[in-house]
């Protein structure tokens, strides 16, 4: 593994509306000591009372540093995550946090940052804004959401000369991404977080800028996990190795092999599981690595990666 997360028990202190569906949940230690400080981009980890982990992007990074802040919708699809801290997680209750990581991270000496969130994406995007209005950096921000009542912010982001709110229902068309990417300036950095049509719209519209200029966050699975099979994993540490049969992943296989590894979303959209490989071509699925990082493959996310050669090399 790249890293250990660090995993510390906090409480639930305070729960704030912050849209329809949507509410701001702040988690503090239990001796309330101050937290390590994070960059925008960050998320933790729930470890949740039912057995779930979900990881949750940081609303601020330059708020009260005792405290974590993360915003959550109600997702009507949800698997159980978002609807049980929507329905049952109470204030006072104490939970497991790891955390926290960062795959979304921000440059903050780009000459101009152009901000893009539909929905909850909001959250990576907000705390983006707040570092870069701080540090007096030239940015705009683009936020869509389908009706006006969805919008997490309102207020600050209507105080917000950079900021501009893009109702759905009210324009009668989907936020333009193309039309935002194609005039900007040609230095600017690019930052989107949101739904996957969204995310799908802006790769699009940022196929020609340059690579290190283009940045995304994804909440849900970006490709089907690889369970194709008929290939060997070796773990170089452990002395271990095993085949990995058509019909389940890595992941499925390492578990029942009675691997002890680090793994959370299951989507390769967290990084948890992001692990060195020491030779063989991987088949990467996951939603973090940028395309030079997939061609370099110095690491891959085993929850939802494969193999493309007969045998895969891990440094575990």
């Amino acid at each position: 593994m790249l890293a250990d997360i660090m995993t510390v028990d906090m409480r639930l202190t305070a729960i704030r509306y912050a849209a329809q569906d949507t509410n701001l949940y702040e988690f503090r230690r239990l001796d309330a000591a101050a937290l390590a400080p994070v960059e925008p981009g960050s998320h933790i980890d729930l470890n949740l009372p039912n057995g779930m982990m979900r990881q949750y992007s940081l609303v601020t990074a330059d708020g009260d540093p005792a405290a974590y802040v993360v915003g959550i919708k109600r997702d009507r699809a949800s698997r159980g995550g978002s609807i049980f801290i929507h329905d049952q997680l109470r204030v006072g209750e104490v939970i497991t946090i790891g955390g926290p990581r960062n795959n979304f991270p921000l440059n903050e000496d780009a000459a101009h940052s152009v901000l893009i969130a539909g929905g909850i994406g909001i959250t990576p995007i907000w705390c983006m804004a707040q570092r870069l209005k701080k540090l007096g950096r030239s940015f705009e921000l683009h936020y869509a959401c389908r009706d006006r009542a969805e919008v997490a912010f309102q207020d600050e982001l209507s105080a917000l000369p950079e900021a501009h709110i893009h109702i759905d229902a009210e324009a009668g068309s989907f936020l333009d991404v193309a039309s935002i990417v194609n005039g900007a300036r040609k230095d600017a950095h690019f930052y989107c977080c949101g739904p996957l049509p969204m995310l799908e719209g802006y790769e699009k519209a940022t196929a020609d800028v340059a690579p290190d200029q283009v940045h995304a966050e994804y909440f849900s699975a970006k490709e089907a996990a690889a369970t194709d099979g008929n290939y060997v994993v070796e773990l170089r540490k452990s002395g271990l190795e095993f085949t990995v049969p058509e019909g389940k992943t890595m992941l499925d296989v390492l578990l029942e092999g009675g691997v002890d590894i680090m793994y959370s979303c299951q989507e390769g959209v967290c990084g948890a599981c992001e692990t060195v490989v020491i030779s063989g071509t991987p088949d990467h699925r996951d939603g973090i690595l940028t395309d030079k990082e997939r061609e370099e493959s110095k690491t891959m996310m085993i929850c939802c990666s494969g193999s493309k050669s007969p045998r895969l090399v891990l440094d575990l």
